[in-house]
C-alpha cells in the first residue's frame, strides 16, 4: 500500500481530498490544479459549496476565472458529501482551530473532522493536518480518532503534520511560493507527506516529527504577537513623552543587522496571532510551566485598542 501510494503522488495520479475550503484550503487546492493534480474540496458549509459551483469565488486572491479554469480542467469539484473521502489518496484537513471563551484550544473542528474521515478511511491512506495547533495533536488526538476506523496508523493509514503559512493577498508570495514544512513521525510517513508538497511547492522543509511542525508554526507567530505588543508598549510609552515612535521605527531600521521592524496599530488582526500563542500556553500547564512571556503580550495587544479609542476621544473632544 506504501508503496503504490508513493508512486501515484510522484506519478501526479493521486486524488488530492482537500476539507476544509477557506482562505487555506481553496488556494491549496489551486496549487495542485496548477500541476495537473485532481482536487477534491470538502467543506461543511453549504453556501461556499453552492458558490464554487455556481463558479464565484469568496476569497478576494482568487477570480472566478481561476474557478472556472480547476473546473474546466477537470480538476476540481466541490461537495459536501464527505463520502466522496473514499475516492482520494491524500486527505489535507485545513478547518480552523479557535480558542474557547476560556482562552483554551477548541480542537472540535479537528476532532470531528477525523470522526468524519474515520467513517470512510481505507488502507493506505495519507492523512495531513495543516490547522495550527499544540504539540502533540496530530500523533496523539488526531491519530486516537481515526483510530476508531479499526485501522493502524504507520500499518493501514499514514499521518503527517504541515502547518499552513498563508498570507492572503501577499504580492511577493503565495501558496506554491511560501517553502512548506512538513513533520512526521516515521520515515513512510514523512516520504509520502515531502512527495505531496514536493509536486506543487517549490521548497519543502522535512523536520524531526509532527511535534516539531506542529512547534514551529506556533513559534512564527508567538515571535510576531510578542514583537507587536513589545513596539505597542512603547508605542503608548513614546506618546506620553510626545516622541513620534514611527519616526523611532525609521531610525532604529538604519541598522543593517539585530533589529527588525514591527509596527504599532490597534490590536492584532486575523485569525493566527490572537489565537495560536494561547495553544502553547494551554500546553505548557500540562508540563507545569508557566508562560508569563507569552502572557503579558496577550495582554498588551489586547488593551490596545482602549489605548485608540481614548485618542480618538481625546483628539474629537480637542477639536469639538
Amino acid at each position: 500500500m506504501y508503496k503504490e501510494n508513493l508512486e501515484r503522488i510522484k506519478s501526479k495520479s493521486a486524488v488530492i481530498g482537500i476539507i476544509g475550503l477557506g482562505y487555506v484550503g481553496l488556494p491549496l487546492a489551486k496549487s495542485f490544479t496548477d500541476k495537473n493534480i485532481r482536487v477534491i474540496g470538502l467543506d461543511i458549509d453549504k453556501k461556499k459549496v453552492s458558490l464554487l459551483k455556481k463558479n464565484i469565488s469568496y476569497i478576494k486572491h482568487i477570480s472566478n476565472k481561476v474557478i472556472i479554469s480547476m473546473k474546466k480542467a477537470k480538476l476540481f469539484r466541490a461537495s459536501n458529501d464527505f463520502s466522496q473521502i473514499k475516492n482520494t489518496d491524500v486527505i489535507i484537513v485545513c478547518v480552523p482551530t479557535p480558542l474557547t471563551k476560556f482562552r483554551e484550544p477548541d480542537l472540535s473542528p479537528i476532532l470531528d473532522t477525523a470522526k468524519t474521515i474515520s467513517r470512510y478511511l481505507k488502507k493506505g491512506q495519507l492523512i495531513i493536518l495543516e490547522s495550527s495547533t499544540y504539540p502533540g495533536t496530530t500523533n496523539e488526538k488526531l491519530a486516537n480518532v481515526l483510530a476508531l476506523s479499526g485501522l493502524k496508523k504507520n500499518k493501514d493509514f499514514y499521518l503527517a503534520y504541515s502547518p499552513e503559512r498563508e498570507d492572503p493577498g501577499n504580492k511577493y508570495f503565495n501558496t506554491s511560493t511560501i517553502p512548506k514544512i512538513v513533520g512526521a513521525d516515521t520515515t513512510k510517513e514523512l516520504n509520502l507527506a515531502v512527495a505531496v508538497y514536493s509536486g506543487v511547492i517549490k521548497s519543502v522543509i522535512p523536520v524531526k516529527g509532527t511535534r516539531t511542525a506542529e512547534a514551529a508554526k506556533l513559534t512564527e507567530n508567538i515571535f510576531r504577537s510578542v514583537n507587536i505588543a513589545l513596539v505597542n508598549e512603547l508605542k503608548v510609552i513614546f506618546d506620553a513623552m510626545e516622541i513620534d515612535v514611527w519616526d523611532v521605527i525609521d531610525a532604529a531600521s538604519t541598522k543593517p543587522f539585530g533589529y527588525m521592524p514591527f509596527y504599532p496599530g490597534p490590536g492584532l488582526g486575523g485569525h493566527c496571532i490572537p489565537v495560536d500563542p494561547f495553544y502553547l500556553t494551554y500546553k505548557a500547564r500540562e508540563y507545569g510551566i508557566t508562560t508569563k512571556f507569552i502572557e503579558l503580550a496577550g495582554e498588551i495587544n489586547t488593551s490596545m485598542p482602549f489605548f485608540v479609542v481614548s485618542k480618538i476621544s481625546k483628539a474629537l473632544n480637542d477639536s469639538a
